[in-house]
């Protein structure tokens, strides 16, 4: 029986995007359709040859979880909890999964993992160091876009882990959360500021606007913390990205702040990474002390997760700045049609 009335599927939402091959179709096609009314999903095996970082599994996949989210303009929210997708996401979880720690060996040390992102080379190289230094408007409005899938849900995935933790770990976690919430005022909300620096790029700022236009690297960053945070089993990983963020948030938020006043591109932009590079320098020390700290004490066997959390996420962002700089340097756009 299903227990939402027919009005219930006219929520706002973001309209379903377009599909990117067999998987993703797929689930687009049955969403369209009530659960239980004869819709086809995909074969849960069909994910077991898909590329594991490409477009057609992480839309998929992305679909999945944004039923979790706000769901999608005009699609039943009874999907959410049925069993037929539930097991067809769990084979794209896997898929995905099992690349991750193929390719991201396996670290046990958490001091090991930090190593590598604690310390930053004297020559960056990377995509927030570009874009201060010599990126035009319109490819910081491009990055703008793209990370709009992570920012206008900042903080939201990672609330997932509260419940999942205990004392120190999960006071300091509440009290970090609290800050990116806006500290109780909405408009100082970090989703709703970086909904403001989009305005301010010319960009729209619905939720899930520029869906069809990422990539499916952007897709897959996204769905990491959605995993993590979807998964109790995965807390320890989920932990290990949210510090991963922190760590390495201040450096180039400042960076990008710094190419936000060179290209004027208006107060609100500015103020959305300056207001990074104060609360997450602070945010660090509390995560790796009380979050990370307080975890293992509580849970030491947990450790390796943690640190594979911080080298997935390490990975996967540096698998989008590498392609997004590609594109670039190429004098393509890096979106998959530009804005």
């Amino acid at each position: 029986m299903n227990p939402v009335p027919e009005s219930g599927l006219r929520q706002n939402g973001p309209a379903l995007p377009r599909g990117r091959g067999d998987l993703s179709q797929g689930v687009i096609s049955a969403l369209r359709d009530r659960p239980g009314s004869g819709a086809r999903l995909p074969p849960t095996g069909t994910a077991d040859d898909a590329d594991p970082y490409g477009d057609d599994l992480h839309l998929a996949l992305y679909l999945c979880y944004e039923l979790h989210y706000r769901g999608f303009r005009g699609v039943d929210p009874a999907w959410e909890w049925q069993p037929e997708l539930l097991r067809l996401r769990a084979g794209l979880e896997g898929r995905f999964l099992h690349a991750l720690r193929a390719d991201t060996g396996r670290r046990t040390g958490v001091d090991e993992a930090f190593a590598g992102i604690l310390v930053e080379p004297l020559e960056g190289t990377g995509l927030s160091h570009f874009l201060r230094d010599e990126g035009a408007r319109w490819q910081l409005r491009e990055y703008a876009a793209q990370r709009s899938l992570y920012h206008l849900k900042e903080a939201d995935p990672h609330a997932w882990v509260i419940p999942r933790l205990r004392g120190r770990a999960k006071a300091a976690m509440v009290a970090v959360e609290y800050d990116e919430f806006g500290a109780g005022r909405a408009d100082r909300m970090h989703s709703q500021l970086f909904a403001d620096l989009m305005t301010d790029l010319g960009l729209d700022a619905a939720y899930g606007r520029y869906v069809d236009a990422a990539t499916g690297t952007m897709l897959a960053s996204v769905n990491l913390m959605s995993m993590f945070g979807l998964h109790r089993a995965l807390r320890g990983a989920l932990v290990g990205h949210f510090a991963a963020v922190e760590v390495t948030s201040s450096p180039a938020s400042r960076r990008l702040a710094e190419a936000m006043r060179r290209t004027d591109a208006g107060e609100a932009a500015v103020h959305f990474y300056a207001e990074h590079v104060e609360a997450d320098a602070v945010h660090e020390q509390v995560v790796r002390r009380d979050v990370v700290g307080g975890l293992l004490e509580d849970e030491p066997w947990l450790e390796t997760d943690v640190a594979f959390g911080i080298d997935a996420t390490v990975m996967v962002d540096a698998r989008l700045g590498t392609e997004t700089l590609s594109a670039w340097h190429d004098g393509l756009s890096s979106l998959r049609a530009p804005l």
